[in-house]
């Protein structure tokens, strides 16, 4: 079957690949000159099933009450006259009772464990590098409060199959020594020895090029201006090339991996999808010869930044605002992850090396993402992974596979 693929991100990329190895002829479109190079490009790094705990959950709405007007909050809502917006934060409340909370903390371990294991898989299988280690996730906590609740949440995750130790202050830097200069100010931590970390805009980058040797096609540099329809079927997708030609694509099926663009593109179809782009950033640091950096990727509760060692590179991502598609740099929240960086780790790099970026994640109001069928019979989506489509990506494209094949997947059987 031929199946032409939306978007060459880390998510399209993971479902090209799939579906290439079921035995598909895919093409892959995308504006950009490359893979990778828009919300994959440069993100926490971390393949976190650990970050199960979704944004909606019970103590949401209080912490976002607190936050409200605050540039540097780690969730920041910019409220607009923009029905996308309010639909979204509206289902956002809904999901916030303990009883959806602790359906969706099953979904996303669920997935988030499959979609590891199909991630060690290709390794395995295609000996790709990117930077990665398999030193675990420690989350670490500076209030007493905090730490409660995230060891209650671990708990919860336990029972669900991931694994997850609580530890003392002093466990939390004998695992990670770079933290012993903070060591008073921590109150404990968390740790899911299972998980890695990685550069994801490396792996995309180097997946799509092993991709490109099964077959696939990657048409970059092309706008996609929209998807032709008859009754209840896709019959192409308008493009544009880098010459300004357009042309329409034909293929039997169509999967939509546009991450936050998703829903622009749906919405003329009448398929309607709730996901919001929640703007994110990160810096990076080259790391001093010699200085005292972390080896074990970490999550700051607290502050919602993740730190991640990518070679001689430190990673810092966080922080999430819900500002429409804007994708300008708001100053103030990166110097407030640049101060914090400087806070835990104040040799690790140079202020004038660090650089800066944001990306716009598509978030869904539950933190699961669309992975399937649409009411159109060859239309599929796989989007809305919000801040774990590095995470899931290997999850959801298999998974995505399956059901193209009518296939029954293996999480299926979890």
């Amino acid at each position: 079957m031929k199946i032409i693929v939306l978007g060459a991100g880390v998510v399209g990329t993971t479902s090209a690949w799939y579906l290439s190895k079921a035995g598909h002829e895919v093409t892959v479109v995308d504006r950009q000159p490359g893979a990778g190079l828009e919300t994959s490009f440069a993100n926490g790094g971390q393949i976190s099933a650990s970050h199960a705990v979704p944004w909606a959950n019970p103590g949401a709405p209080l912490k976002i009450l607190r936050w409200l007007g605050k540039e540097d909050a780690p969730l920041l809502f910019r409220l607009h006259a923009d029905w996308r917006q309010i639909r979204w934060a509206l289902q956002f409340l809904r999901e916030c009772t303990p009883g959806r909370t602790r359906q969706n903390i099953r979904s996303l371990v669920t997935l988030g464990i499959y979609s590891r294991e199909q991630l060690r898989a290709l390794r395995a299988e295609t000996n790709i590098h990117y930077d990665h280690l398999e030193r675990g996730i420690l989350h670490f906590f500076t209030d007493h409060e905090e730490f409660a609740a995230g060891v209650k949440a671990s708990h919860t995750m336990n029972q669900f199959g991931l694994k997850i130790d609580a530890l003392t202050v002093k466990q939390c830097v004998e695992l990670e020594p770079a933290l012993a200069p903070v060591e008073s100010k921590l109150a404990g931590g968390t740790y899911s020895g299972s998980d890695e970390s990685g550069d994801a805009q490396l792996f995309t980058e180097r997946l799509a090029a092993l991709a490109e040797q099964r077959g696939v096609t990657f048409r970059y540099n092309t706008q996609i201006i929209d998807l032709a329809r008859t009754n209840d079927r896709i019959t192409g997708v308008m493009v544009r090339d880098g010459n300004g030609v357009t042309s329409e694509l034909k293929a039997d099926a169509y999967v939509v991996a546009l991450g936050s663009y998703s829903p622009l593109l749906l919405h003329p179809l009448g398929v309607r999808i709730l996901v919001y782009p929640a703007k994110g950033y990160s810096v990076t640091f080259p790391i001093r010869p010699g200085r005292l950096a972390p080896s074990t990727s970490l999550t700051d509760e607290a502050n919602q930044m993740v730190f991640s060692r990518l070679g001689e590179r430190l990673r810092i991502a966080g922080t999430a605002e819900l500002n429409g598609y804007n994708t300008e740099l708001n100053q103030a929240r990166c110097e407030n992850i640049l101060r914090r960086t400087l806070e835990l780790f104040p040799d690790v790099g140079n202020r004038s090396e660090a650089k800066f970026w944001t990306g716009l994640r598509p978030a869904t109001p539950n933190n699961i993402p669309y992975v399937g069928k649409t009411k159109y019979g060859n239309l599929f989506l796989n989007t809305g992974h919000g801040t774990l489509g590095w995470t899931l990506a290997c999850g959801s494209g298999k998974l995505l596979s399956d059901i193209i094949d009518g296939r029954r997947s293996d999480i299926e059987r979890r």
